[in-house]
């Protein structure tokens, strides 16, 4: 899962990544076992879940018209770029009447698409993506490209493991449709105020990676799910 210093791509060759490389390289036994995890359980997930996962798609059609799974181009290890799996949430043509990030009562979320959100179904698909590399059970949430381009360049530290479906940060910031529930511009508010505070617990996760930590950071994800409060 580690590539070698010399082996990263040159934007993220750079000193202030290099703390965040030296700290994972010391665990990249445990990185072994994160991926040979990511693996297995996705696997064991995909075979237990196929057929409520079945009935979420038939739901989804009855419900709107469009196609069941949503895909949006996203940033993972070492820049790469690769198209993130979802169930679709949103009316079909949500991307091309309004912003990237969603607010707290969007009306072009769909009724089962709240559902879905609420309790975090929409990302069962994302197991496909884990078991291709493209993804972790726990890493920085994928951003999309037009803002990983405005990363700031510690930021890239956060592309040396793949990203994830759950983390602290998202924990923290499960409800960031409310954050921006009221912004004039969005997008500012999000790279500007949102995203350097995420960044922070994103960092902070990578200096301190522990194998451990992952499993911690599941359990309180479904906690969080349930109701549970971690701000």
């Amino acid at each position: 899962m580690l590539r070698e210093w010399d082996e990263i791509p040159d934007f993220m060759k750079i000193s202030v990544v290099r703390p965040y490389y030296e700290a994972l390289y010391k665990k990249r036994w445990q990185l072994k076992i994160k991926r040979f995890f990511d693996f297995t359980v996705a696997l064991i997930m995909l075979v237990i879940l196929t057929v409520p996962m079945f009935v979420i798609a038939i739901m989804i059609k009855l419900d709107s018209r469009g196609s069941v799974f949503y895909g949006q181009e996203r940033v993972t290890a070492y820049g790469k770029h690769y198209r993130i799996h979802k169930f679709r949430t949103m009316v079909s043509n949500a991307d091309k009447i309004g912003t990237a990030i969603t607010t707290e009562n969007d009306t072009r979320i769909t009724k089962i698409g709240t559902v879905l959100r609420n309790y975090r179904l929409d990302e069962l698909p994302q197991l496909f993506d884990i078991l291709s590399g493209n993804m972790s059970f726990v890493g920085t949430r994928p951003e999309i490209v037009k803002y990983v381009e405005r990363y700031q360049p510690v930021y890239f530290a956060t592309l040396l493991l793949p990203a994830g479906i759950t983390s602290e940060a998202s924990i923290r910031y499960k409800e960031e449709d409310k954050l921006l529930n009221e912004a004039d511009n969005i997008d500012e508010v999000y790279i500007k105020k949102i995203l350097p505070e995420k960044m922070k617990w994103n960092l902070k996760s990578i200096r301190n990676y522990s194998f451990a930590g992952d499993l911690l950071t599941m359990f309180r994800t479904v906690s969080a799910v349930l109701g549970k409060d971690y701000k």
